[in-house]
């Protein structure tokens, strides 16, 4: 006859506690990178935006001066004396444009860094909840198997007593008869 159990082997109560410990860190983990991903992606492509934005301005810039040189040039007696004032004008014009492109990249570029700061700041708020649950789950069972211990040391020390107290009992009945059945 076989000793092997037909029965599948039980998981005993620490094995399933840390197994629950490590499913919740493993879903902490995948979370914080997930968001972690996003926040990169969203700060991509707002740097993208902005570097078209850029780029667009540059051109349009650029158009301008060309459509006023060939205005300048076609006109050249009329636009002697205007071109000083022109230049000047589609200078100041450009400088703002640059301005305001390096304005909106610098904004664009402080609004991603504060949005993946948060999503950071809350990754590691949740990190953070989820150890303090193990830390938790783990002084409960802590707490349940000292007191199942202490119970079955009560339990083991009564049985003892009782077991001594019924050895000494039989020993001294045994006693009491011999003594009866020498005397006849």
């Amino acid at each position: 006859m076989s000793t092997k159990s037909t029965k599948p082997e039980e998981k005993g109560f620490f094995e399933k506690v840390k197994e629950t410990i490590e499913e919740l860190w493993d879903g902490t983990k995948d979370k914080a990178e997930d968001i972690k991903d996003t926040a990169e992606d969203t700060y991509d492509n707002i740097k993208e935006k902005a570097g078209d934005t850029v780029e667009g301005i540059k051109e349009k810039t650029s158009d301008a001066i060309e459509g006023i040189k060939k205005k300048v040039t076609t006109n050249k007696p009329a636009a002697t004396r205007k071109t000083a004032t022109v230049k000047k004008t589609i200078g100041d014009k450009a400088t703002s444009t640059a301005a305001k492109a390096k304005t909106a990249v610098s904004d664009a570029k402080t609004k991603a860094e504060s949005k993946a700061k948060e999503i950071t700041a809350k990754a590691k708020e949740e990190v953070t909840h989820a150890k303090k649950a193990a830390a938790d789950v783990k002084v409960k069972a802590d707490t349940k198997v000292k007191a199942a211990t202490e119970k079955v040391k009560a339990e083991a020390a009564s049985a003892r007593k009782t077991g001594t107290a019924k050895t000494t009992k039989a020993k001294s009945a045994t006693g009491t008869k011999k003594k009866t059945s020498a005397a006849h």
